[in-house]
């Protein structure tokens, strides 16, 4: 019973913010290479977009855990990426990857750009790092809430959903209903107007 309730819990945090499911929108990532490529190549595999700063302690994290994913479900379709946002993304994503040597690609992006495509605000508060996984259709299934990641960063209840969305098993695309979550107790980083703080 705490298991369901559990996650009961994490699909009504999902559901509240952005609408999901919608269709992802076209983004752009810039690669340390100089490579531009366009979200949307990924079209046919599950995708996992971590939107992090390069400083964010819990973003780190993250991206270990996103290197998991990959070596477990890439394989049969899955793809982690890694996209980097705060100031001077640019030259910090080369140290980010050298540093904390993640499984998969990660590249960087302005902020403007990242806000549109998480359906944010500019001035709007959030916490980083912000998740999105896209099936293979390139609709958006889940996504962080502004002020609650929490939820897309537990690892029993996201493997549950890549597993859902690999194996073809998601349900019929329906506009969800906005449901306030409990605030979640996991501490992470947020900022505002690009400056990140602890909150707790």
């Amino acid at each position: 019973m705490r298991t369901l309730s559990l996650i009961g819990v994490l699909t009504a945090t999902l559901s509240f913010g952005a609408e999901v499911p919608r269709q992802s929108p076209e983004f752009v990532i810039n690669y340390p290479s100089g490579e531009k490529q366009l979200l949307s190549k990924t079209r046919g595999k599950v995708v996992l977009v971590e939107f992090l700063y390069t400083t964010c302690s819990h973003c780190q994290h993250a991206a270990g855990v996103l290197s998991k994913y990959q070596a477990d479900y890439g394989p049969r379709g899955f793809q982690a990426i890694g996209i980097g946002f705060n100031e001077m993304s640019n030259m910090l994503v080369p140290d980010f990857i050298r540093d904390f040597k993640p499984t998969f690609p990660v590249g960087w992006a302005n902020r403007e750009p990242v806000m549109v495509y998480l359906g944010m605000s500019p001035e709007e508060r959030f916490v980083v790092p912000q998740l999105v996984l896209i099936d293979r259709k390139g609709v958006i299934r889940a996504q962080s809430t502004p002020l609650d990641s929490a939820a897309m960063q537990d690892e029993k209840f996201m493997r549950a959903k890549i597993e859902e969305l690999l194996t073809g098993t998601t349900p019929p695309r329906q506009p969800s209903s906005a449901v306030k979550s409990p605030a979640a107790a996991a501490p992470r980083a947020s900022a505002a107007a690009g400056k990140p703080s602890t909150t707790k």
